[in-house]
């Protein structure tokens, strides 16, 4: 390991490290300002500092730590697990609170069902009211105090996630930003303009009709690039409409060698799309395969229900000069998270690649990346 990592990796353990102690004075000094506030309101015969160190002031004591620490420790453990779910929203809080409650309430009736009636006159636990009365005090003291931790360890949760979130809509957005003008500029690449004028040279003298639609459609390519070049997002009508112009740029210049085909099941103007996003899959396709009019590229642009849109060709990998760095992919997926927590799902078999990209409704851009309770 280099050492440049391994400082690295002694920095994190004791950042790790000093959060966890911190942790822990904290709900030590939380634990011990409840007992002294709650002992303070009990009517005992014993007072002062021995008053402290008698088995009944141990025994909720204790109790008091034990049962804090089982439910703190419970809670942070379910939003832990919850948090890699997704997030925190009302209903996961509602079953977050459920369960610590299905485990404080049985485990709080028990400790002072051992403490005031099984074991009271062995450990020389006094009470100032019946074993019964105190019993029911006890229990729904505790409870009440539980359901406290709970309360506001998920409210520090919430504020924490929502900071998080916050910082990483931040982030998206300036990473978006960044990339925005360049990921346009770059998809529709000089490359691609030379070899469209190349085309057209040699339709002008094969086949002037043909050379004139030729025109047009590239035109229109560039004239949709113009119009949404400010939008990050566009409906899945106007996108397969330029699709449609390129698609005839791609099979008029590889003529049969390219199968494009699209199977689009739903109402297009209801959705929404990143700019260029099926451009870009088609032209890797086309980048990254060898195909011939013996052997053509097929590629078919289809729905999955109304959820999202399958971008899938036959597989013939072309070697490349150079590694792959699948920035096309990587933008697109930055573009996706900054408005939903749905996946872009890439699947690779033998003889198949498929990308499959999520439709998104006309109101993302007023939805939160996740809910919030």
């Amino acid at each position: 390991m280099e050492p440049q990592a391994s400082v690295s990796l002694c920095q994190d353990d004791f950042v790790l490290k000093k959060k966890a102690i911190y942790k822990v004075l904290f709900r030590l000094l939380v634990i011990n300002l409840v007992f002294f506030l709650v002992k303070a309101t009990m009517e005992r015969d014993d007072d002062g500092i021995e008053g402290l160190f008698n088995p009944t002031s141990i025994f909720y004591y204790v109790t008091a730590f034990f049962l804090f620490m089982l439910t703190w420790e419970a809670n942070d453990w379910l939003l832990k697990k919850q948090r890699s779910k997704g997030g925190l929203d009302f209903k996961s809080s509602l079953v977050i609170i459920g369960k610590n409650m299905a485990l404080l309430v049985p485990i709080t009736a028990l400790v002072y069902y051992l403490g005031l009636f099984v074991f009271r006159e062995r450990w020389g636990i006094i009470c100032d009211d019946t074993p019964e009365v105190e019993f029911v005090t006890d229990f729904f003291r505790a409870t009440l105090l539980g359901l406290t931790v709970i309360f506001f360890n998920m409210f520090h949760f919430s504020m924490n996630q929502r900071e998080e979130l916050t910082k990483q809509m931040e982030d998206l957005k300036r990473e978006m930003l960044a990339s925005k003008y360049s990921s346009l500029k770059n998809q529709i690449s000089p490359h691609f303009l030379f070899n469209s004028l190349n085309t057209l040279t040699s339709l002008m003298y094969e086949d002037r009709d043909l050379a004139s639609d030729f025109v047009t459609r590239l035109a229109s390519s560039y004239r949709y690039i113009l119009d949404n070049r400010e939008q990050d997002l566009v409906s899945l009508q106007k996108e397969m409409g330029f699709l449609d112009s390129f698609v005839f740029m791609m099979n008029v210049r590889h003529k049969n060698a390219v199968r494009i085909k699209t199977g689009i099941e739903l109402q297009p103007a209801k959705y929404l799309i990143p700019t260029l996003s099926l451009q870009m899959l088609v032209e890797n396709a086309l980048k990254h395969n060898y195909y011939s009019i013996e052997k053509p590229l097929e590629i078919s642009i289809s729905t999955i229900g109304t959820d999202a849109l399958s971008v899938r060709n036959n597989l013939r990998k072309r070697k490349l000069k150079e590694p792959t760095t699948q920035l096309g992919l990587k933008n697109i997926k930055k573009r996706y998270a900054y408005y939903t927590n749905k996946q872009v799902l890439v699947r690779e078999e033998e003889n198949l690649f498929e990308v499959i990209i999520p439709l998104l409704g006309k109101d993302v851009k007023d939805m939160n990346l996740i809910a919030i309770s």
